[in-house]
């Protein structure tokens, strides 16, 4: 799939699990598990799924998965699976190198969007997985997730991304607007302060990359609505407008954590819902 002068590919990064009812706030059990089914400790398997966008000069990642320094104990209590896919593997199915990329997009800094953006090497010292590339966060992104409040820090953790800084390969960027070519960022505040979201659009077909506002497509109904998030109201008015909007432009919608769906399009229901239509499936569980 091409759109404007980007070639679209999905690299899956492996799995992880979270917890089902975390993940769907206000929803019961018995909707949430007939789309995500839960294992015996209540979680459910999640992709940390990048969109990769390749043009003539460009070389795109969005976002870098849940990635490798985690210690065994974490990687037990978030179910964190790379057996069947990994970052490096999946480019490497694609044609491409680590080493290629030039720009890597975090929507937030959440260990589970920013924990590839390195690795550990054999003396346990971070080094960047993508070396030649800009990372990209909002500043106000930057600045909450190294004072986070009480309820959010356990999801920041600043050994993942401070080496960006330290690496001077960190861009921060300060608010919404057009980059690069047919690339548009947007600001969406009720997961996390200042999450940035991607819109790609050529003026015949447009994809929004959806990040932790819609991270799977169970998410797309109105109140299914993350209890991570610190701000739902917001979260719903953020969904409100961009669920209508990309349905109305026929456009796509890219899930980073969906188990099943990578992306698909929208359609509308007599009783006024949207429900996804499948494009790619990415069976990663």
């Amino acid at each position: 799939m091409k759109i404007g002068p980007y070639e679209i590919h999905v690299v899956e990064n492996g799995l992880f699990g979270l917890d089902g009812g975390a993940m769907f706030g206000i929803i019961p059990k018995v909707l949430w598990e007939r789309r995500i089914p839960s294992d015996p400790k209540n979680r459910i398997p999640l992709s940390t799924r990048s969109l990769l966008l390749i043009s003539k000069n460009e070389k795109i990642i969005v976002e870098t998965g849940i990635g490798t320094s985690f210690s065994k104990k974490e990687g037990d209590i978030y179910a964190i699976d790379h057996s069947k896919y990994s970052t490096e593997k999946s480019l490497s199915n694609l044609g491409f190198k680590r080493e290629e990329i030039t720009h890597v997009f975090l929507t937030h800094l959440h260990f589970d969007h920013v924990g590839g953006a390195t690795y550990k090497d054999k003396d346990n010292i971070p080094q960047l997985t993508f070396p030649n590339a800009k990372y990209l966060v909002q500043k106000k992104q930057w600045e909450w997730a190294l004072n986070p409040t009480d309820k959010d820090k356990v999801s920041f953790e600043p050994s993942l991304f401070t080496p960006l800084q330290e690496y001077n390969v960190l861009e921060l960027l300060d608010g919404e607007g057009k980059w690069l070519d047919s690339l548009e960022i947007f600001i969406v505040n009720g997961h996390t302060e200042a999450q940035q979201m991607l819109y790609l659009a050529d003026g015949e077909q447009s994809l929004l990359f959806c990040g932790d506002l819609i991270p799977t497509s169970a998410h797309i109904g109105y109140p299914w609505i993350m209890g991570y998030d610190n701000q739902p109201l917001v979260t719903l008015k953020e969904k409100k407008y961009w669920i209508p909007r990309i349905f109305e432009e026929k456009g796509i919608l890219f899930f980073g954590h969906d188990p099943k769906v990578a992306y698909g399009t929208l359609e509308k229901e007599p009783n006024g819902k949207f429900k996804l239509n499948t494009i790619r499936s990415s069976e990663v569980v």
